[in-house]
């Protein structure tokens, strides 16, 4: 299947095909046409699967098709998502779908100054991505009107949720307008989200992909059994070996991150660790020199990691085992994508045991001991 064959149009085509997208995936194969039928959409996709593009190109081309496109510049659409960087990288991906619509869009967050941000909404934007809490604030400020929104996306409701978001998506809800297309989606779906879901999708079209067969099958994936006292010299032994390689660490606390980070820079490794205690610059500068290579290896917390999206990743290793399964999966599926070749390497200590047992049986596989 092509772009083509999912009814997009000339403009939306022209710049997929100029920044090398061909073909479909899944989630977009089976998302993209209902969506352009202005359906609503309960999305079941964790990161890497090319969510973004499924709710984003729909809503684009609706919006360039409208007959008073470009006359009254209002926010049409409004994409809510629960991390700075997750936001940044959606703003990022509608720029580049967007090169030849005219459409305008601009994102929103906490951490920095809002001076720029009310500049652009100023200016008139059709598209907007939104964390919660920036969003509600200029709002309040009375910058940002909701009265026109045509199209509302909730993206990784679960992490929301996790995030205690709730109550900030609850206040939201009763300014948006009630005739409108809902695209929601969510890496899993505990009984909190099919509550939440079930609150504001109209008849929706389900969607899902399997993580398991969609991600995993097409990295490789090695385990050590090392104990705790031991996993940071077994980290610097990795690295120093796979020293032009760029690697994500994957930390369970913020407390650890930092400590992993501060464990490679005596052994001369150079590292940087993001997590929700670092400043909005701080996280936005490691992150720019991880994937410029400056930076070798990102040390981040699975809340941390979310929204980074990198072509060209090599290594994710799990340092420390996550507490539910579907992480590791969200964890290792940041390698491994745009067609590249990508290796996952998980340290798994005698207590960590019960949450490797999990995981394989989630991905239904045995992870291989490493040589």
């Amino acid at each position: 299947m092509t772009f083509k064959e999912l009814e997009l149009i000339e403009p939306i085509l022209r710049a997929l095909e100029e920044k090398g997208y061909t073909t479909p995936t899944p989630i977009q194969q089976k998302a993209i046409i209902p969506a352009l039928q202005n359906r609503d959409i309960l999305g079941l996709a964790q990161t890497g699967t090319g969510k973004t593009a499924a709710f984003a190109l729909p809503i684009i081309q609706q919006l360039y098709l409208d007959k008073t496109h470009g006359k009254r510049r209002e926010i049409k659409a409004l994409i809510l998502t629960p991390t700075r960087e997750l936001a940044i990288q959606i703003n990022d991906s509608i720029r580049e779908y967007t090169t030849y619509t005219g459409i305008r869009h601009c994102v929103i967050y906490g951490g920095v100054k809002q001076h720029a941000q009310v500049s652009a909404l100023k200016a008139g934007v059709d598209i907007l991505v939104a964390t919660p809490g920036r969003l509600l604030d200029l709002i309040n400020q009375r910058y940002i009107s909701l009265h026109a929104i045509r199209h509302f996306v909730l993206d990784e409701a679960d992490r929301m949720l996790d995030m205690g978001f709730i109550h900030d998506i609850k206040r939201l809800l009763p300014l948006l307008p009630r005739e409108r297309q809902t695209l929601f989606f969510s890496a899993t779906m505990p009984s909190s989200i099919t509550v939440l879901s079930r609150s504001i999708l109209h008849n929706p079209v389900r969607v899902e992909v399997d993580p398991t067969s969609s991600v995993v099958d097409t990295i490789e994936q090695f385990i050590y059994f090392v104990e705790k006292p031991e996993k940071k010299d077994l980290l610097i032994d990795l690295l120093k070996r796979e020293r032009r390689k760029s690697v994500l660490v994957f930390s369970r606390t913020k407390h650890g991150a930092d400590k992993i980070a501060r464990s490679l820079s005596k052994a001369g490794i150079g590292s940087e660790a993001i997590h929700g205690n670092k400043s909005q610059n701080a996280r936005q500068r490691a992150l720019t020199n991880f994937k410029s290579h400056t930076t070798q290896v990102l040390i981040a917390t699975d809340i941390a990691a979310r929204g980074i999206d990198i072509d060209q990743l090599d290594i994710v290793i799990n340092y420390d085992l996550p507490d539910v399964a579907e992480t590791y999966v969200h964890r290792i599926g940041r390698t491994g994508r745009a067609g590249n070749k990508g290796t996952a390497l998980t340290f798994c200590a005698t207590d960590e045991k019960v949450m490797l047992k999990d995981i394989q049986k989630l991905t239904g596989r045995v992870l291989p001991i490493a040589n």
